[in-house]
């Protein structure tokens, strides 16, 4: 810890808010473009065992063609599971079991579906944006408390809520970019 208290609070803000930025850029990664990408699966959840886990923990996934997504389960038993997983994660595509292997046909995105995943695209923005304002909202908290402990002046925490607020207003933005950037890419064709 460092001889500012207010500081380390606000480090820590700026800590969580890059932590929020992160998540909604690793969910976007889940969100397709065009080719099949093993990354479009990475939010998939399976039933293994009678516990919820992600499925690259059950199976190799990989993207042997432009169009196709090919799913190795590590047991061949959780098949079944694993097939289920990828139908309930809602991402529009119809895994074909062999058996031995999960095949998944990676279709053409058409113009309806590419409005569609802008849309969840900018719901997941609107998430990331919701949980930065209310880490701002902790942090404000934190910092009342932390200039009364402190016995510091007032001038300290109006300084530090105009710090605070600059800290939300770039991760903000930051949210912003990444939500620009996906939707340019999910429309482009």
């Amino acid at each position: 810890m460092s001889d500012d208290p207010v500081q380390d609070v606000l480090d820590d803000a700026e800590e969580r808010m890059e932590d929020a930025v992160n998540f909604l850029r690793s969910e976007f990664n889940s969100i397709r473009v065009g080719r099949a990408t093993p990354a479009m699966l990475e939010n998939v959840k399976v039933e293994y065992y009678g516990s919820q886990v992600p499925l690259n923990q059950v199976a190799s996934i990989t993207a042997p063609q432009a169009d196709l997504l090919l799913v190795q389960p590590f047991d061949r038993n959780a098949i079944g599971d694993i097939e289920r997983g990828i139908m309930t994660a809602d991402l529009g595509l119809n895994p074909n079991n062999d058996g031995e292997k999960i095949r998944i046909p990676v279709p053409p995105l058409s113009e309806e579906r590419r409005k569609e995943l802008a849309k969840k695209a900018r719901e997941r923005s609107e998430d990331a944006k919701i949980s930065i304002r209310n880490i701002r909202r902790d942090i404000k908290d934190q910092l009342k408390s932390t200039v009364e402990e402190h016995n510091l002046s007032e001038d300290v925490m109006y300084g530090a809520e105009e710090d605070l607020q600059e800290i939300t207003d770039t991760y903000t933005e930051k949210a912003d970019q990444l939500l620009e950037n996906k939707k340019q890419a999910i429309m482009k064709v």
